[in-house]
């Protein structure tokens, strides 16, 4: 086969896109951008009134948007998204997980409903999701796209008080690697990022609960939600059709090695 010099492309024209948790933060960040790179992007999330603005805003822009309300505990829910996403939008062909809520508690202090509302947010709705997209990629013989937000938290730990968002996102990792071996000779690429500390809601309510954390970091800054645009368009193109199974790790030297 003969690539071009260089072989990338970030135009992303044909394509559908369902991103979830994009009412804020990263989640609406990618929503924009892979709006902006010319896929129809259905923007999912809780909060409606956000999803309508954020869909606006990508129109007003010249993008297309379908702003999907979405509780990602909800199996059905998410079942019958990617079906009405593929009826409006035509076949999704890439999918971004980024919902994810914090525990921002001591393990030994949850309660089983917040345990619960984690597990079920950041690890069992990704992994439904994922195998609902997969299903249908499958029955059509066509290629696609997942990327899963992990966290740096997956790899380190203070002990400070969020046990539970930590296992989350480890397991998140290692679902996107044994998600890519069953699924490579389906032309799926199930690939992660994994970010630092960025700007962000959640960041925000951590900051809030124990103070200016970027002063301990290399760089004392936070992360831009705009410094991951490169790391998601590389994995949702043609680009990175040898790369799958892989986390890429985006957090500015702030965690420790």
């Amino acid at each position: 086969m003969n690539y071009p010099i260089p072989n990338v492309s970030h135009d992303l024209t044909g394509q559908v896109a369902l991103v979830t948790g994009t009412t804020s933060g990263l989640g609406r960040r990618f929503a924009q951008v892979l709006a902006a790179a010319g896929a129809h992007v259905a923007a999912a999330g809780r909060r409606t009134e956000r999803l309508e603005e954020l869909a606006a805003e990508i129109r007003a822009a010249g993008g297309t948007c379908l702003p999907v309300p979405l509780d990602v505990t909800d199996a059905a829910a998410l079942v019958a998204a990617v079906e009405r996403v593929e009826t409006e939008l035509g076949p999704i062909s890439i999918l971004v997980n980024n919902a994810g809520i914090p525990d921002a508690q001591y393990a030994a202090r949850m309660g089983i409903e917040l345990i619960d509302r984690v597990l079920d947010t950041n690890l069992r709705g990704p992994f439904v999701l994922s195998c609902e997209v997969a299903r249908r990629l499958i029955a059509r013989k066509a290629p696609g796209r997942i990327v899963n937000i992990s966290s740096m938290g997956a790899y380190h730990y203070s002990g400070s008080g969020a046990a539970l968002y930590s296992i989350t996102k480890a397991a998140i990792d290692r679902m996107t690697e044994t998600l890519a071996v069953e699924w490579a000779r389906f032309g799926i690429n199930v690939n992660s990022i994994a970010p630092g500390a960025f700007s962000s809601e959640m960041m925000d309510g951590m900051v809030s609960r124990m103070g200016d954390i970027a002063k301990g970091f290399p760089r004392k800054r936070y992360g831009d939600p705009a410094q991951l645009d490169s790391s998601l368009l590389f994995l949702v193109s043609p680009a990175s059709e040898f790369v799958t199974g892989t986390v890429i790790k985006a957090d500015d030297g702030q965690s420790p090695r």
